[in-house]
């Protein structure tokens, strides 16, 4: 019900505004008429006649779009040095190591000794009695 008192209002101004402008421009010199009148025509026929908008920018786009390939071609793939040997070389090597299976066979003694660290660093100062 308020939506159709809203259009009706609408309407009624739109009608008001139409009514205000055509007196207006009955109100205007014929020389500034004509004016207008051509000047409303030339902007017809520029719309009507001229080649689209995006044909006139396609060769900037296209220049555009070949300099962000060119970019992401380029930067996309840093080079490799072979000399330095990777991460999986030096896990590799860890794994061979004898050392790294006594590590195993303690693990439950590492991860009570990661825990107590934990709540070292939680304890305040003042919870430590000295």
């Amino acid at each position: 019900m308020k939506e159709r008192k809203d259009m009706t209002a609408d309407r009624a101004f739109a009608d008001q505004a139409r009514k205000l402008f055509d007196e207006s421009v009955e109100a205007l010199d014929g020389q500034t008429r004509s004016r207008l009148n051509r000047g409303r025509q030339a902007a017809l026929e520029e719309l009507t006649s001229g080649t689209p908008v995006w044909v006139q920018w396609a060769p900037a786009a296209g220049v555009a779009a070949a300099a962000v390939v060119a970019v992401v071609l380029w930067t996309g793939n840093p080079p490799v040095d072979e000399l330095t040997p990777g991460a999986s070389v030096a896990d590799f090597e860890i794994l061979l190591a004898e050392d790294s299976f006594e590590m195993l066979e303690d693990l439950e003694f590492y991860s009570w000794i990661e825990l107590d660290e934990d709540a070292d660093e939680i304890m305040e100062p003042e919870d430590i009695v000295g």
